[in-house]
């Protein structure tokens, strides 16, 4: 059952955002400090994810800026939720989409996008997310009347869904937040809700997550010191520390979700409710963390 309130929309694309936030009593318990840990339900957007936001941007600003149009297709590279969230919304919108990923993605993410009518290029599977980039750059630079490159790694449409979007929901539920946690990826959420929290919630901290080593299974997350840095990341003035998350704990977390709170999540997910059972463990019993 969904439990968006809107009963009445022009399209999908308009039931993007405005998810609620839900109380984790069972990892409170773990963390034992007695802090508050809310998380924000982003799989109660319409392909299932937080990257709905920043698709959504990016797409609505470049047919606002004339970038798409004319049956000029969007291109970018992604592994994960993004490429559902792109194939969702060209699909709604009308645009057509290419996504490039790894060879060795999941069946089911290809099977999803290719239902929306996507086009799907693949990079090699042993240079994972980077090598998927890499080559998206080249498509788009070698056919510039074919594709337009949104780039979610640099465009400044994925920080300000966030910062427009997640960041002003969530103090809005919670304004007593004393902690943001969630994990690094394209950074976006981290950047453009952070970013919001230092705005406009005095006292914040702001912890960022990362896989705590190169090889690991947190789909979605990136371990930044082996990565390409995404340019939108400037986490100075905003970012408080990062915790690094074993890919054990994340995938415990995400088991642990689905038995003691009914919340059926995948692994990234996990890594943050994990991060945040760390962050709320070390604070103060008047605490409240909330993650996505």
């Amino acid at each position: 059952m969904s439990l968006h309130t809107r009963q009445k929309v022009e399209s999908i694309v308009d039931l993007v955002g405005n998810t609620p936030v839900v109380r984790l009593r069972s990892v409170e318990a773990r963390a034992g400090s007695g802090a508050q840990i809310w998380a924000k339900c982003e799989f109660e957007n319409p392909s299932g994810s937080v990257k709905d936001r920043a698709a959504r941007e990016i797409f609505l600003d470049a047919l606002e800026h004339g970038r798409l149009g004319g049956g000029k297709r969007l291109i970018d590279a992604t592994s994960g939720n993004t490429g559902v969230a792109y194939s969702m919304i060209g699909a709604a919108l009308g645009v057509p989409v290419t996504l490039v990923m790894p060879a060795n993605v999941s069946v089911a993410r290809k099977h999803i996008t290719q239902a929306y009518g996507t086009e799907l290029i693949y990079s090699s599977e042993l240079e994972g997310s980077d090598g998927a980039i890499v080559l998206a750059r080249k498509l788009a630079a070698e056919h510039p009347d074919r594709y337009y490159y949104s780039d979610q790694y640099s465009n400044e449409c994925n920080p300000r869904a966030h910062y427009q979007g997640t960041g002003p929901e969530i103090a809005a539920a919670l304004p007593q937040i004393s902690h943001f946690v969630t994990g690094v990826g394209t950074s976006g959420t981290l950047m453009g809700t952070g970013r919001f929290m230092k705005d406009h919630v005095p006292g914040v901290e702001v912890v960022g997550l990362e896989p705590d080593d190169a090889f690991h299974g947190l789909e979605g997350l990136k371990h930044m010191e082996t990565s390409i840095v995404p340019p939108i990341w400037q986490p100075d003035g905003i970012v408080d520390r990062m915790v690094a998350i074993a890919t054990d704990d994340g995938w415990d977390a995400a088991e642990m979700l689905v038995k003691d709170e009914g919340l059926f999540v995948g692994h990234s997910a996990g890594a943050n409710v994990a991060g945040a059972c760390k962050v709320a463990a070390e604070a103060d019993p008047d605490a409240v963390v909330v993650t996505i």
